[in-house]
């Protein structure tokens, strides 16, 4: 099952293969940490997390920090959903923004 972002105000942040041995890598973790409402799911991989929440892109972007590979989506773009919670992170869409403006 996933989610189609079609530009309705709904931002996914995908950090990949940033769990190691199911341990948060330490710059997933400040990037995680600055979205503290929005719901963060473990992705298909299992070695990787979706950060979901409210926020605006012109267009998707890869980016490297501080090593780890993180990508960022609002349209176009099609995610798969494991509904996999991580952590005790909320069951709901917050605001992105914060991360996003951080990102970029």
């Amino acid at each position: 099952m996933g989610f189609v972002l079609n530009g309705d105000g709904i931002a996914c942040v995908d950090l990949d293969h940033c769990l190691v041995d199911g341990e948060l890598a330490g710059w997933a973790r400040r990037l995680v940490d600055l979205a503290p409402d929005c719901w963060v799911e473990r992705s298909v991989s299992g070695d990787g997390l979706h950060i979901w929440g409210f926020g605006r892109l012109e267009r998707g972007r890869r980016l490297s920090v501080e090593g780890g590979s993180v990508e960022l989506y609002a349209d176009g773009r099609y995610i798969a959903v494991t509904g996999d919670t991580w952590g005790d992170t909320p069951r709901r869409l917050g605001d992105l923004s914060g991360l996003i403006d951080a990102l970029l």
